[in-house]
């Protein structure tokens, strides 16, 4: 049911103002999922290798995505239509526990989010990426790392400076 297709980067998944009719699991590489708000981008998450995306409430309501979803690097997906899992969950009874599974995870990391840009430091937020994500900072570009860590560029230089000063 699933379906290889590869991203170059710079290639959209899904652009902001259409449906999106599918979701992919990422076998390789990074995407982000971001808005421009002001003229200025702004990154809600980046996803990896082992993790799921699309745009929740596009895929599942079928309405236009307020998101753009973005190869940051090559990719390799594995990607399923609307139809298809819907298809799947009606063949496969484990799928549909899964797919809650993922639609939980998906609603704890927003709450996750939210809850950090509420209640913790710039500094806090920095640390628990680098402990979860180390990967995002060998090969994401930093203003997007930034942006997802709700700060200014130059801020997550200054925090990774510092974490280069107490490793040395």
């Amino acid at each position: 049911m699933f379906e290889s297709e590869e991203l170059k980067k710079g290639d959209y998944f899904l652009q902001s103002g259409t449906v999106c009719r599918k979701m992919a699991f990422i076998g390789t590489g990074y995407l982000r999922m971001y808005d421009i708000a002001d003229g200025k981008e702004i990154t809600l998450w980046i996803g990896s290798s082992g993790k799921f995306i699309t745009s929740i409430s596009s895929y599942v309501f079928q309405t236009a995505s307020i998101w753009n979803i973005q190869a940051l690097t090559d990719c390799k997906l594995h990607v399923i239509t609307k139809e298809k899992h819907l298809l799947l969950g009606e063949q496969e009874p484990k799928w549909l526990e899964f797919d809650n599974l993922l639609l939980a995870r998906s609603f704890a990391l927003l709450e996750q989010g939210a809850f950090a840009h509420l209640h913790t430091t710039a500094q806090q937020r920095f640390d628990a990426l680098m402990k979860n994500e180390p990967d995002l900072f060998l090969n994401v570009p930093q203003q997007h790392i930034a942006s997802m860590l709700g700060i200014a560029p130059e801020s997550l230089s200054r925090l990774r400076k510092n974490l280069a000063r107490s490793i040395s």
